[in-house]
């Protein structure tokens, strides 16, 4: 059937599988290509009992059927015996619908120690058994749906239910929390409260109700949301008879009831009491933290002056900086983006390759032995969910018209295929107040298929839309970088075509600001003005040209920030720095002397001759060093914010054949950071003694860190909790 949602290849497990809801989950599963693990205990809804039947008749009728079952009939107290299960009949676990459930209905007052621990036991620990044992698992295959089951009894109340309305409710808890944490996992828990006909309802629902009721009427939800297209995460759904609705908190508005230093009564609460409970433009929190900002709101206003009240400006405030945070983390509807030599020889003549160079008959003629798109080109795939998606991101009410892109960086993973077709997927990771506008930072990640090929982050400045009480700065921003202060190491020129820019828009962005008179007009411009991602790929060919070769291999990755226009038909001059296999640049418009990108580098792939070069055993160079000196730039680019983060000094110690063959400090305490040869100048907070061997192993991920120190191959003195940071420089900063 075209169009349906199947779970071929995927390992189910399903809790209390035996009938009822669990039955008509695992039968679906199944039916759609699933390998299903029915668990069932066999007991009586008290939890009384055990047999075997239940879960092996469900297996049977899913064996008849084509599909493939196991049979488990553990208790979910038991979450490692269950998970067991699947991965020895299946060898992974992907899903898990926690659903076992018992009744031991009681009036608050007759509820025994017996009833209320035995009903906890079942849905609460039991879920968390399970799911725990389950956990490493899918974060090791970076995928995982789990489902949680509570109960309108949990969410509102119901008499006789209170052990089981505490547990139900707990559930939705540990399922909010497990999506935070299962999220960069690709980790998804959602949580269900179902109306259904099953052995927990027959005795108090009618045979019609039952029949309208049918379990068959959930299991279309709860696959939905375990199918890997699915991006819900985090939520609560009440669903039955065919209707499912969604549910969230709300919170009034409220009122301050305290003043500047005054006392805070009971008839202060009275007499705003009615303003409390008042849900006329109800503020809807959807995480702790936006629940936090409404009282850290509150805190600064009643500081800042005498008797304060929260007006609707101050609640204004609060919803659009609640809104912009449900934002974060929004991930935006997947592209696909198809080409054939005829779009990437379309980029790379819309950014100035010409074939009087003829080194670039390489990206202008298919027929070329050796023909390659240029790096800059896996922007484009990018860039259609920039231009298409952020408009529709819930609650972000901003005017698009005001839109300028800020900076842009694109790391590539292997060069791009001379044809291809790439999907894209989009996240929103930060939105910033730069009080005169917004700034959006969208991170995109392009795939051949499963393979990932390069990553985008765009950084869009929406003018007139700051002001909002957010924060400025964001530690996943990809930072630029100033160039040296000295002459630069090369410069080369290209004179852009007055048709530039109408060429460059045939690669997809037909923004009107690039070739209509009178939009550029509308714009505040005298006349259209050029792209600025096509002011990039003029820069990024100068670079490959003057330091790589022209060879696309050696291309890693770029980052710039625009900072002027440039009309068609000016000259781009680019300037470029060589320090190691970073090559600062920044471009300008040769007629004005302006600016056009700044802070601007790219990376290039080290040769085996470069390697080779500077490890030679004549020389007895140790490999520590190579990678000492990719920290030493790195310090030079980010010392200050490193220090900020880190606040110690490093002393390394490296051995060669067991002596001391070289020292060196990274001081991250001091000023705007360090690195130099030698023992620390002052004390060091951590020293650490290994071999150049073992570090390197260290540094590629052949030997675990704390394998090495616990065999004694790395010796740690000082604060070794600090060690901890060092992931910050060898991972993040270093690229290592």
């Amino acid at each position: 059937m075209d169009g349906q949602l199947r779970f071929d290849g995927r390992v189910v497990l399903v809790t209390g599988a035996g009938g009822g809801l669990g039955r008509a989950y695992a039968l679906a599963f199944a039916e759609r290509g699933a390998s299903v693990v029915v668990n069932d205990l066999g007991g009586d809804i008290k939890g009384i009992g055990k047999s075997s039947t239940a879960a092996d008749n469900v297996v049977e009728e899913i064996r008849k059927k084509g599909g493939k079952a196991v049979a488990n009939y553990d208790s979910v107290e038991a979450g490692e015996k269950v998970v067991k299960t699947a991965l020895d009949a299946f060898g992974k676990i992907d899903i898990v619908i926690n659903n076992a459930g018992i009744l031991r209905d009681r009036s608050f007052v007759r509820i025994s120690d017996e009833d209320w621990d035995i009903v906890h036991k079942v849905h609460l620990r039991g879920s968390f058994q399970v799911t725990r044992a389950a956990w490493d698992h899918m974060k090791k295959q970076k995928f995982g749906r789990i489902i949680m089951t509570s109960s309108a009894s949990g969410i509102y109340g119901n008499f006789g239910q209170a052990n089981y309305s505490a547990a139900k409710l707990g559930l939705l808890g540990l399922s909010n929390t497990l999506a935070i944490e299962g999220r960069k996992f690709n980790i998804h828990c959602n949580t269900i409260a179902p109306t259904a006909g099953s052995r927990l309802t027959e005795t108090v629902m009618s045979q019609d109700l039952l029949d309208a009721l049918k379990p068959d009427y959930v299991a279309p939800l709860v696959l939905w949301l375990c199918h890997e297209s699915c991006e819900e995460n985090g939520s609560l759904f009440e669903v039955g008879a065919g209707w499912i609705g969604k549910l969230r908190w709300e919170r009034t508005l409220g009122a301050i009831v305290r003043q500047k230093n005054q006392s805070m009564t009971p008839e202060d609460v009275k007499a705003n009491w009615k303003k409390i409970c008042n849900f006329d433009n109800a503020f809807k929190p959807q995480t702790i933290q936006e629940s936090i900002a409404g009282m850290i709101e509150v805190i600064h206003k009643i500081d800042s002056q005498e008797g304060v009240s929260m007006n609707h400006t101050s609640h204004a405030v609060l919803e659009t900086t609640s809104a912009f945070n449900r934002a974060i983390g929004y991930k935006l509807p997947q592209q696909t983006f198809s080409y054939s030599e005829l779009e990437a020889i379309m980029y790379a003549l819309g950014v100035g390759a010409s074939i009087k160079n003829p080194e670039n008959l390489k990206f202008v003629y298919e027929g070329s032995s050796d023909f390659s798109c240029l790096p800059t080109f896996g922007i484009i795939p990018a860039q259609k969910s920039m231009m298409g998606g952020l408009s529709e991101v819930p609650g972000l009410n901003i005017n698009f018209a005001k839109l300028l892109h800020g900076e842009q960086y694109l790391e590539l993973y292997k060069p791009l295929p001379r044809t291809g077709q790439l999907t894209s997927e989009s996240v929103i990771v930060d939105i910033l107040d730069k009080g005169s506008g917004l700034v959006i930072l969208l991170d995109v990640y392009s795939y051949n298929g499963k393979e990932l090929i390069c990553f985008n982050q765009f950084s869009v400045f929406i003018v007139g839309s700051g002001g909002f009480g957010g924060k400025k700065t964001s530690n996943k921003a990809k930072v630029t970088v100033p160039p040296p202060k000295r002459p630069p190491d090369a410069v080369l020129t290209d004179t852009t075509s007055l048709n530039q820019a109408v060429l460059y828009r045939l690669s997809g962005d037909w923004n009107p600001l690039h070739i209509d008179p009178s939009f550029a007009r509308l714009g505040g411009f005298d006349k259209p003005i050029l792209h600025g991602l096509c002011s990039l790929g003029f820069s990024a060919r100068h670079v490959l040209q003057q330091f790589g070769n022209n060879d696309v291999s050696r291309f890693k990755a770029i980052k710039a920030r625009f900072t002027k226009p440039v009309y068609p038909g000016q000259t781009l001059l680019t300037e470029m720095w060589k320090e190691g296999n970073r090559i600062h640049f920044q471009t300008k418009v040769q007629e004005t002397g302006n600016i056009v990108l700044s802070n601007a580098y790219v990376d290039l792939v080290p040769t085996s001759d470069d390697l080779s070069a500077k490890v030679s055993s004549k020389d007895g160079v140790l490999r520590s060093t190579l990678v000492f000196e990719e920290i030493g730039c790195r310090i030079k680019d980010v010392g200050k914010e490193l220090v900020k983060k880190v606040n110690a000094v490093f002393e390394w110690n490296f051995t060669k054949h067991g002596q001391t063959a070289a020292q060196w400090t990274i001081d991250l305490k001091n000023g705007s950071g360090e690195l130099y040869q030698g023992p620390a100048r002052g004390s060091a907070d951590t020293v650490f003694t290994l071999s150049d061997e073992d570090f390197m192993d260290v540094v590629m991920g052949k030997l675990n860190p704390q394998k090495a120190f616990f065999s004694g191959k790395l010796r740690v003195k000082g604060n070794i909790m600090l060690s901890q940071k060092l992931e910050l420089i060898l991972k993040d900063y270093a690229k290592l």
